[in-house]
């Protein structure tokens, strides 16, 4: 049991070609899971999706396991944002075959797997060069991108048997983008007390991460790597020495082996 378990934390952490092909085959199942709930959210349960959902589940649940058997402290594991939302589409995945009722609620919470981009860009941060060049501006558009899908669900979910202009997930997903960029065509408006609060909550969180987004695009580049000697996380794209203390830094670039 133990030989299982130094084997199952060395494909997760080490750093060998076969820890990398694995990781990078777990970062392309989150990428698939992503969009297949995006694309699943509005659509009506039929038993193929059920079928599809609880496999998909289980895979999920398989990751959640594992990652947690070899967790050095459970506890901060399980308090972690992504962690939490593991939980909650796993529950949602899972129970979806035995539930009858309007599965819209639980449709909507497989969009937290969103949340586990965090956990994906942990790991190409880790690993890829390309990614720490770009990071800032990687990680506004999945910040701007994760807000965008789960307000856009819960839009699709809190108005569709309420709201005649809410009629489909294109509906719900227009109205959001048209209202984080302040564009206001009017055509789209959400009823009811909690839709306008749902509406001003879009406004203020959507326009302060679009324009996060923006600003990385548009400002001078950097990346991250933490200087051994004073602790500065961000460095010019083709720094030598920490401005800061002018220690040498050893960045990895795209032509490093």
């Amino acid at each position: 049991m133990d030989q299982l378990k130094k084997t199952i934390e060395l494909l997760y952490t080490g750093r060998s070609r076969r820890a990398a092909y694995f990781r990078y085959a777990l970062i392309g199942f989150d990428l698939f899971t992503i969009i297949f709930f995006i694309i699943t959210t509005p659509l009506a349960s039929t038993t193929d999706l059920l079928g599809a959902d609880f496999v998909i589940g289980a895979l999920i649940l398989a990751d959640f396991l594992a990652r947690l058997w070899i967790a050095p402290i459970k506890l901060r594991m399980l308090l972690q944002p992504y962690t939490i939302a593991d939980i909650l589409v796993i529950l949602s995945l899972l129970l979806a075959p035995f539930i009858t009722q309007n599965l819209a609620f639980l449709r909507v919470l497989r969009a937290l797997r969103l949340l586990h981009s965090y956990h994906v860009l942990r790991d190409l941060r880790r690993d890829t060069p390309f990614f720490r060049r770009y990071e800032d501006v990687i990680v506004s558009s999945v910040n701007l991108g994760v807000f965008i899908f789960l307000v856009t669900g819960l839009v699709f979910v809190l108005q569709f048997d309420h709201n005649p202009a809410i009629g489909s997930y294109i509906d719900a997903l227009y109205f959001t983008v048209a209202t984080l960029t302040t564009t206001g065509f009017g055509d789209i408006i959400l009823t009811g007390t909690l839709g306008r609060l749902l509406s001003v909550f879009i406004m203020v969180f959507g326009v302060a991460l679009f324009l996060r987004l923006a600003q990385t695009i548009f400002r001078p580049q950097k990346l991250s790597y933490t200087c051994p000697e004073c602790g500065l996380k961000r460095h010019e794209t083709d720094a030598i020495h920490c401005k800061h203390c002018g220690h040498t830094l050893k960045i990895m670039t795209e032509g490093a082996d």
